[in-house]
């Protein structure tokens, strides 16, 4: 079982992880809909496609774009479609 935690949370929780370079990337139905909050903030990257981000907010700390996903991967990184991955302090194990 690989979870997530962040502020003393777990925030996502799952032995269903896709591992791409290293990120763990949760199945969306895994991680606790609670914490998360839209961002605007996008990136590319050249083999998986457009990502968007999530702020995650718990217990009133937010800790802004610390989750990403890929709405539309590219074929490449098909496996990792309905799928959000953390970072920013977010400790996954």
């Amino acid at each position: 079982m690989v979870q997530a935690r962040w502020n003393g949370s777990i925030i996502a929780d799952s032995d269903d992880t896709v591992v791409v370079e290293g990120n763990h990337y949760f199945p969306r139905d895994a991680v606790d809909p609670a914490v998360l909050q839209p961002s605007e903030t996008t990136s590319h990257c050249p083999w998986k496609g457009d990502a968007r981000y999530h702020s995650i907010t718990v217990d009133g700390s937010t800790n802004r774009d610390a989750a990403w996903y890929y709405p539309q991967p590219k074929d490449a990184a098909s496996q990792i479609r309905d799928r959000i991955a953390f970072w920013k302090g977010v400790e996954v194990s």
